[in-house]
């Protein structure tokens, strides 16, 4: 290991011991994914590999129940039950996916699918073209992050960074695109109504995840180091 890596390896250590500190969410504690995050940076193992990295609860992809380390290929499905949580990784991309989800992937001529069919889900992307579907909206991206709330007739929606094309379903003429530094735009993207597209406010998910997600596939945030968050 040479000094560059050597220092990169303490900085990730004492930014993520200084996450676990904080005790943001059950899954940054020492039983869960900050415990194999530890494990990882000792081991020299981070990057990590493609697949499941943390299963709560109970999980399947389509039919197979999850294990650690098994690995999602295009054209499954996650599923996550109730009290269950999943944190996986497909290529350069990391997701913490919630309860009660359902999200499948696929590949659609070269631009990469994410179909969130019900719950909820926060992503990091790495480059490349990413399309995200559901009930109320297409959304094309690249190399961003964001959180996803899915339901029969609404969608909640933060752009935590980066930029994002998003065509709502109820009416494809109101297509807008948004650009972010640090959850600037959190919407709700209606399937009808006076308002399609309305404001919100960032919920349910922290620059911690985040932090933790982008480490995983060996980045770090686009807002990390400026000026700290506080989310």
């Amino acid at each position: 290991m040479n000094r560059k890596q050597r220092t990169e390896l303490l900085s990730r250590r004492a930014a993520l011991t200084k996450l676990a500190a904080g005790g943001a969410l059950g899954l940054l504690g020492a039983g869960g994914l900050m415990g194999y995050m530890q494990k990882a940076l000792a081991a020299g193992s981070l990057p990590a590999t493609p697949g499941i990295h943390h299963v709560k609860g109970p999980v399947m992809v389509d039919t197979t129940r999850a294990s650690i380390g098994l690995v999602i290929r295009p054209g499954q499905t996650v599923t996550t039950g109730p009290g269950a949580e999943a944190v996986y990784i497909l290529g350069s991309d990391a997701f913490v996916q919630r309860a009660n989800s359902k999200v499948s992937f696929n590949d659609n001529t070269g631009a990469e699918v994410m179909r969130v069919i019900t719950g909820t889900i926060l992503s990091v992307f790495g480059k490349g073209k990413r399309q995200l579907v559901t009930n109320t909206a297409t959304i094309g991206i690249r190399g961003t992050a964001c959180y996803i709330e899915a339901e029969a007739t609404r969608t909640y929606f933060c752009l935590c960074y980066g930029e994002a094309e998003i065509t709502p379903s109820g009416d494809p003429k109101q297509k807008t695109t948004i650009r972010t530094e640090h959850h600037d735009h959190p919407i709700y993207i209606n399937a009808s109504g006076d308002k399609i597209m309305a404001p919100a406010q960032v919920i349910n998910h922290t620059d911690q995840e985040l932090v933790m997600l982008e480490n995983l596939v060996g980045r770090w945030p686009a807002f990390y180091g400026k000026g700290g968050s506080k989310y």
